[in-house]
Order: structure tokens, then sequence, then C-alpha cells
């Protein structure tokens, strides 16, 4: 008997609602968000019932009866986990999720979706390869101060996913590789790969690494204290001009890829100045991913939503080819991967016991 496994894949600008039988896909659907739209959130959660909403109406658009269901499974938020692939959601999950106890991220509302819809049904709800999946070698975690922790948060999903891809396609095993996966979407996360571990990223969400097209990532700490002391922002503002208002947002009013190459190709200096620099910060952190592995790389791996660009993939290969090789695959791999998950947590394969 088929197995039908709805996926929903939040992102920070949309939401990815995809229907499985088995491994096959038989509805795809993305809801995309402006960041107006999303601004006027304070908290993740609060998105909550409209992303629901969109993924059930994506449902009735497409004529999928949830009575049909199997399973659903989400993108993993920010948890306190370790290496395991496939957990179960469970009430203790749900209320960290509500709560951010690793901060705030669209991720975190895949899994409370999930539950909401899956529970009426009697049916299991899972989330994979969740954004705090911890593989960090212990010196990736020393940041200079010992009051803070260097921390694993990145596109652990397609980054994974990508990187077994490429391996697949040249008839080798993931396990032993040694790649760098830039994924380019409303975050930016580099991840050094070595051997099937992510031994070093960046903090994709709590501003480290490039700027993105509405995360500030990292920039000069003294200037930011200056900034938290100033008297001119709150807390919650400050912590929005990081991660939400920051990068694209703050410069040019977007969080639109596809509008800044535009407008810096019709020539707006200013949107130029933006786009190399943009091209310019991610290409820094993929040569600082080749340091971490002794700059002994199989392939370098561009994704997410801006490896679409044939200009954006070009521009990093004429700064980082010298390195190894580079390979692109645009879009996201999360939901087929988020599939192939639940499929094998239905069939029996171990799943994690959140705690």
């Amino acid at each position: 008997m088929l197995c039908r496994i709805l996926v929903i894949d939040p992102g920070s600008t949309s939401t990815k609602i995809c229907v499985y039988e088995d491994e096959k896909e038989i509805m795809k659907e993305t809801v995309m968000y402006s960041s107006t739209q999303i601004s006027k959130y304070d908290r993740i959660y609060d998105q909550f019932q409209f992303r629901k909403e969109d993924v059930l109406n994506a449902l009735k658009r497409k004529g999928v009866d949830l009575n049909t269901l199997s399973a659903v499974v989400g993108r993993g938020g920010l948890l306190k986990l370790g290496e395991t692939e496939i957990y179960r959601v469970n009430k203790a999950m749900i209320e960290d999720l509500k709560a951010g106890i690793q901060g705030e991220h669209a991720s975190n509302l895949a899994g409370i979706i999930a539950d909401n819809i899956a529970a009426p049904l009697n049916i299991p709800a899972f989330i994979v390869n969740s954004v705090t999946i911890d593989e960090l070698d212990d010196i990736a975690r020393i940041s200079g101060m010992p009051e803070i922790t260097r921390k694993s948060k990145f596109h652990a999903l397609n980054q994974k996913a990508v990187a077994k891809k490429y391996a697949a396609s040249i008839g080798k095993n993931y396990a032993d590789l040694n790649l760098i996966v830039a994924h380019m979407g409303g975050g930016v996360s580099v991840g050094a790969h070595k051997k099937g571990r992510v031994v070093d990223v960046n903090n994709a969400l709590d501003g480290d690494g490039p700027f993105t097209p509405e995360r500030a990532g990292g920039v000069p700490v003294g200037d930011l204290v200056k900034l938290c002391y100033s008297g001119k922002y709150s807390y919650h503002k400050i912590k929005k001009m990081i991660s939400g208002e920051g990068g694209f947002v703050a410069y040019l009013g977007t969080n639109d890829f596809r509008e800044l190459e535009m407008r810096a190709n019709a020539g707006d200096e200013k949107a130029k100045v933006i786009l190399d620099a943009f091209i310019l910060q991610v290409s820094k952190e993929i040569g600082k991913c080749a340091a971490v592995l002794c700059g002994e790389v199989d392939a370098i791996i561009l994704t997410g939503g801006i490896a679409y660009s044939g200009e954006a993939v070009r521009k990093v290969k004429e700064r980082v080819s010298f390195i190894s090789p580079v390979i692109s695959y645009p879009g996201g791999y999360e939901v087929m991967a988020l599939a192939q998950a639940g499929l094998r947590a239905l069939k029996g394969e171990k799943v994690g016991e959140y705690k």
C-alpha cells in the first residue's frame, strides 16, 4: 500500500507544500511572502494561523483529501538536538518551538503545523534534519569569549540533500567526500562537509556570515554594541534589524533577489554595490570553509533560490573556482528529502524521542 505524505517546509519568505505517494510527488505549491507581509508579526509563532491556513487551502485547491494522508512531515526547527535526523513531534517539542528556545525562525512552525493537522487524523507528525542539527568539531564552537559558544544553525536539510545528490551523481558516498555547500536564499549558510559531517558552518540565523535578503549577517561588533546602548532602539528592534529587517531590506527595501538584480542591471548604482557586496561575502565564507578542510575540497555546491540566478552563480565561480569545481543545484531539495525521511520513518527507521 502506498504511503501518502504531506510535506510542509516554511522558510523566511515562503511556505512550500507538497504531497508524495511514497517517493512520487503528486502535488506541489509554494506560497511566497513579501517583507511587508512578514514584518508586521512580532514573533514567528504569530504567523502560525495564516501559514496553516495556506497549507489547508493549497490542499483543498488541489483536491487532496486529508483523510488519505499517512503522515505529515515538517522541516526541523530550532531545537536542542544532537545528530539524529528524524524526530516524532510531541508536546515537549511543540512547547519549545512555540517559545523559540533556540531562536526565532519560520522553520519552527513546521512541526507545530504538522502536528495540528496530523493529530485529528490520528497519524504521526515528524520533523527532519533540524536547523540545529549539531555535528560541529569542538574547535568550531570557540568564539573568543567564554560566555558565548558558536552554535550550529543552518540550512541542514537542503545542504545535506544536495551534498548527497552530488555524491550519487559521481557514484560516490557522501561520507567519502569533502564538500563546501553554500545555501543562498532568505538566509545564507555555508557549511564545510567533511566525510559526511558538517564540521563548521556559519550561524545563519543569529548574525554570522554573509548578509542576506533580510538578515544583517556578521556586522562589526563594537558598532552593534553602540547601537544597542544608544537609547534609540529597543531590544526587539535590534533583533529585527539583525534578522527580518537587515540585508537587502535595510539597504533597498526589498527581500527579492530578482528585484535587486533587475535594479542593478538597469543602472541602479546602489543596487549594484549591494549585489556585488553580497557575492563577495558569500565567496569569502566559502574561502573560510576551504581553510577548515585544509584545502582538500572535492566540490563547491551552490544551492537555494538565489542559485537560479546565472549571473550570481557566475560571479561566485569567478571568485572561488580556484579552490575546486563549482556545481550549481538551484532551488531547494528539502521537500523530497523530507518525504523520503517520512517514508523511512513509516517503514520502521529509528525515530528520535524529543525530551
